[in-house]
């Protein structure tokens, strides 16, 4: 008796703990150039906002899909498992559109590994998921500038400069955003194919 009351409340305690894990603020990273490990902090609450990047056909802006509803994805094409997936269950929910929802609705998948991770190198990756989706890259100091108003953290673990084999750990949001350009949706990794659809078709009746 005495032995399941215990365990009871081990239990009780860790949850307890996770929710206040889970509701503490958000912690602020910096950037170490000793260890070549790159992080963005997080805003409280990401503002998001416009942005240019680089694809495969020349330079691309947010705003350039204005009137249209974006899907915005921050990986990278060396991703072993969690791009796969979240961008797997897009391009699921993608095709599950009618033609006419797919006309009102862009992919973009921005890529936090400039350095190997090339304009030509992410159209075939994101061609891979046959959802009209493009790949943008740009400068480290731009793809951070956007990383940190999208609330997005990333950390390279290269140890030399001219490493070419090494992981980058990255949160694994999908934003949504308004045809007014305005970020009004986070949803976590592992969305379902199911729920990202019932999520594109809400906001293009919230915003027409």
């Amino acid at each position: 008796m005495k032995k399941s009351i215990f365990l009871i409340l081990i239990t009780i305690l860790i949850i307890g703990v996770s929710i206040i894990v889970w509701l503490a603020p958000p912690t602020q990273f910096l950037t170490s150039s000793d260890s070549n490990m790159t992080t963005a902090s997080i805003p409280q609450k990401p503002d998001g906002g416009d942005f240019t990047l680089t694809s495969s056909s020349g330079p691309i802006s947010l705003s350039d899909y204005e009137g249209k509803l974006v899907l915005l994805y921050f990986g990278y094409t060396f991703c072993p498992d969690i791009c796969p997936t979240n961008l797997g269950n897009i391009a699921m929910a993608y095709q599950q559109l009618t033609p006419s929802e797919k006309q009102q609705i862009q992919i973009l998948f921005i890529s936090v590994d400039p350095n190997r991770d090339t304009p030509d190198r992410l159209k075939q990756y994101a061609d891979y998921f046959n959802s009209n989706m493009i790949g943008l890259t740009g400068t480290k100091s731009t793809i951070d500038e956007i990383t940190h108003r999208y609330g997005v953290v990333y950390a390279i673990h290269q140890e030399k400069p001219d490493e070419t084999t090494y992981s980058v750990d990255h949160s694994a949001f999908t934003y949504i955003i308004n045809k007014k350009g305005e970020l009004v949706k986070q949803l976590p990794h592992a969305t379902s194919p199911d729920i990202f659809t019932q999520q594109i078709r809400h906001f293009m009746t919230q915003h027409p």
